[in-house]
């Protein structure tokens, strides 16, 4: 007895980063207009509470948008442009733990250096790049130890990435011909 599935492909590393390059610039108009609701409603508070306060926001609003888009749809609009999906096989969508913990793991893209930073007291822009490439790369190097080339944060989520195919195109019906 054959198996009728087709097997489900993994989007390549380089479609992944891509994607991750662009949601990063799609992030960065999120989380501005988190903070710029922040900033207006605790504009008279103490510069202290603002600092703290922002951290949180840096850290709640990519949460939500990203938690949000991975229940609904399985993806985020970068996901969607670039046709990758995440999914948690045996459930119809991602259920809010496993996004909420995917997104938790997701840290360990930058978290780890900026860790390393704050450790060691690197300050200068080349030593946290550098710093910050050097995490980058190694996390992302995680897919190659894994059989399925599934980041370290997808495999202990539980979750995976899969690609979706290209839209059918629809043939445009000929014109009758005119007598």
């Amino acid at each position: 007895m054959q198996n009728s599935k087709t097997p489900i492909a993994t989007p390549t590393l380089k479609r992944r980063l891509i994607c991750l390059v662009y949601e990063l610039f799609l992030l960065t108009a999120v989380v501005m207009f988190g903070l710029l609701i922040f900033l207006l409603v605790t504009q008279k508070l103490s510069q202290s509470i603002i600092e703290y306060g922002r951290t949180v926001v840096l850290f709640l609003v990519p949460g939500a948008y990203f938690i949000y888009s991975w229940t609904g749809s399985g993806h985020t609009l970068a996901m969607k442009t670039w046709r990758i999906k995440l999914v948690k096989v045996g459930h119809a969508s991602v259920p809010f733990k496993a996004a909420a913990v995917r997104y938790l793991l997701g840290w360990g893209w930058v978290l780890p250096a900026l860790i390393i930073c704050w450790r060691f007291n690197l300050t200068s822009k080349t030593q946290v790049a550098s710093a910050l490439a050097i995490n980058i790369v190694a996390w992302g190097m995680t897919a190659f130890l894994d059989k399925d080339r599934q980041f370290l944060h997808d495999r202990l989520a539980g979750t995976r990435l899969i690609s979706l195919p290209k839209p059918v195109k629809a043939v445009k019906a000929a014109k009758p011909a005119q007598a």
